[in-house]
């Protein structure tokens, strides 16, 4: 199949079943969604059959944005074509009186459950978050975002054998992804599904469809599965081999500041079976173009930014009685519905915009990174990146302000075009490598992987699993928010608390917050009520027991930034040690000696760091178990 002169690919052979669940992955333009074209009979092959089972019905979801005055129930119905033309023809029948077409029409309609599509329909919606007050709102009412979500239950609402999936979850928050999770394990039907979200495609997959060098290779298992094959098919390359075991030896590196003795902290074992994780993960992606990191900041305050007693929103507030405390090295993520203020309490950090009440204070040295959805706009069409980079970086050569842009996937002349034609993904990019230039020691990420792809969102992970600043980051992306935070903060009921479950568990937290009906609704009203009198109270002890912890979290925080200063010199050294001449040149032969003396006296400073950043982790794990209330 080609694309204009473009070869998409070729001799591509494989069948999907009913009940098989297969991600589409590769790169951007490798051919993913002219594959969909393809079977939707919108493109033809050049050569070869594709073959569809006669009568099958294809759903997928429409990328034109709805309008009209049609509620939101009556557009999702519309998805179930088969269900319309039986209610069009049972009103006919039901005009003329004909009463044998009637009972064949109401057989019919019974045996495809249509008497309780509506209720179907209604489950859709609710599942995607919406509230049964919008059921039967115009479709004109809704944002853009909405009216997608709209598109995607109408596509579900086809009683299909064929599913198509291209991005589902990009206008969804992380309660209506996990919800679309569940549906789709159900499905019975064969689904096609393009996605850049790993934990969705881990969820959901049965088979991983690639896209790459002009064919397609179909692996049995979810994602993880694919990566691990690909990583040996990889590792058999020669010519790969090498910048691999690069890779894997920096995330080594990293993971040996916490071997020691790792059995004894949890905090520590977590981080290690993290990056073990992450290890495992790179070589599959160990041909990607993106590599970047973030330069060490050039000040490290203690305190970064802090919230006291805020009420944030807009004409009203959204958020009351919040206290929140930044401090170098804290990795947040923050957890919440659409709606409940993740981004207004973001906002109320990054400069103020937001706030209504209370206090904000941030520190004299606070470098602060915002990267937010708006901010692509801000970009000037007719300017290049190389030209947003120069406006940072004026007095940099343009040699490393092209080997800079290099690691965010811009390369040859492509640095030189105007961005008003780039995709989404590559505006995300250039504004992630405008914001990393100017070395903030606070990142607030509100959706950073949106338009990202999966090579993309690996070494963004990657990047910030290593930065040394504090990190606050709103994001639908699972995997991101294991591989970067330490601690969790749930954004519900207009307030801000810590999360104290893992955030496998925030799908069952959901669960739990659905009211109760029925006999036990009054009780649940009596207990809402007795929360909320004692929300500000709790948040306020949740603030000081943080207070409390400061000290030791902030040795620890100074701990893992020494070590690894420590071991940035220790490379250095290691890679001036790994120099052939440096042996057989009699005349550096004091070099040499210098050099091994200041090795082994690094390696034993190292080995003594980790033995008190043990230490350290061990003391806040006893102290927070202490002040754990109740």
């Amino acid at each position: 199949m080609r694309r204009g002169r473009k070869l998409l690919f070729e001799n591509v052979t494989f069948q999907v079943h009913a009940g098989h669940r297969v991600g589409l992955v590769g790169a951007n333009g490798s051919g993913k969604t002219s594959l969909f074209m393809l079977l939707l009979g919108e493109l033809e092959a050049d050569d070869g059959d594709v073959q569809i089972i006669r009568g099958a019905r294809i759903a997928h979801v429409s990328q034109e944005s709805p309008h009209g005055r049609q509620s939101a129930l009556d557009h999702v119905m519309d998805g179930d074509e088969e269900l319309r033309s039986l209610q069009a023809a049972i009103r006919e029948s039901e005009r003329e009186e004909a009463a044998e077409t009637l009972h064949d029409l109401y057989e019919r309609m019974d045996q495809i459950d249509g008497f309780a599509a509506e209720a179907r329909a209604a489950r859709l919606l609710h599942g995607l978050g919406f509230e049964e007050a919008q059921y039967h709102s115009p479709v004109d009412e809704f944002s853009g975002g909405w009216r997608m979500r709209l598109n995607l239950a109408r596509a579900l609402m086809c009683r299909s054998d064929i599913l198509l999936l291209d991005e589902p979850t990009n206008h969804l928050d992380l309660p209506a992804i996990l919800w679309l999770e569940q549906w789709l394990r159900r499905y019975r039907g064969s689904l096609l599904l393009v996605s850049h979200d790993r934990d969705f495609l881990d969820s959901v997959c049965t088979r991983i469809a690639h896209l790459e060098r002009e064919t397609i290779r179909l692996y049995s298992g979810n994602y993880s599965s694919f990566e691990e094959h690909r990583s040996a098919d990889l590792a058999r390359q020669e010519a790969m081999y090498t910048r691999q075991q690069k890779e894997i030896q920096h995330l080594q590196a990293y993971v040996d500041r916490f071997r020691y003795k790792a059995s004894k902290a949890r905090q520590a074992q977590s981080r290690v079976k993290m990056l073990e994780k992450m290890k495992r993960i790179v070589p599959a992606h160990v041909d990607s173009p993106f590599h970047f990191r973030f330069d060490e900041p050039d000040r490290q305050p203690q305190h970064l930014a802090q919230l006291e007693d805020v009420s944030a929103g807009y004409s009203h507030p959204v958020l009351e009685g919040v206290d929140l405390l930044i401090s170098a090295g804290d990795r947040i993520g923050l957890l919440g519905v659409n709606g409940a203020g993740k981004s207004t309490l973001v906002k109320a950090l990054a400069d103020g915009s937001t706030l209504l009440d209370g206090r904000r204070t941030v520190s004299r040295e606070t470098r602060i990174g915002y990267f937010a959805q708006h901010q692509l706009d801000l970009l000037i069409p007719t300017q290049s990146p190389l030209e947003h980079l120069r406006a940072l970086s004026p007095g940099d050569r343009e040699s490393e302000l092209r080997r800079y842009l290099g690691g965010f996937g811009f390369t040859g002349d492509r640095i030189f075009d105007p961005i008003s034609p780039f995709s989404g993904g590559e505006k995300a990019r250039l504004v992630l490598a405008l914001m990393i230039r100017q070395r903030p020691n606070l990142l607030l990420l509100d959706e950073p992987t949106n338009h990202l792809d999966l090579d993309m969102r690996q070494a963004l992970s990657m990047a910030l699993a290593e930065y040394s600043g504090a990190i606050v980051v709103i994001s639908h992306d699972r995997h991101l928010l294991r591989s970067v935070c330490d601690e969790l903060l749930i954004v519900h009921g207009g307030g801000v608390a810590r999360f104290d479950r893992s955030l496998d568990e925030y799908s069952a937290w959901l669960q739990e917050q659905q009211p109760e009906t029925g006999p036990g609704q009054k009780k649940t009203a009596r207990k809402e009520s007795a929360t909320q009198s004692t929300r500000k109270d709790r948040r306020r002890q949740e603030a000081q027991r943080r207070l409390e912890l400061k000290p030791l979290s902030d040795r620890v925080r100074d701990l893992e930034h020494q070590m690894g200063e420590q071991r940035a010199r220790l490379d250095r050294i290691e890679e001036k040690l790994a120099d052939a001449s440096l042996y057989s040149d009699p005349g550096r032969l004091d070099e040499l000696t210098g050099l091994m003396r200041d090795q082994a006296g690094l390696k034993s400073s190292i080995a003594q760091m980790e033995s008190d950043w043990l230490e350290a982790c061990e003391a806040l794990e006893q102290a927070a178990g202490r002040a754990e209330p109740g």
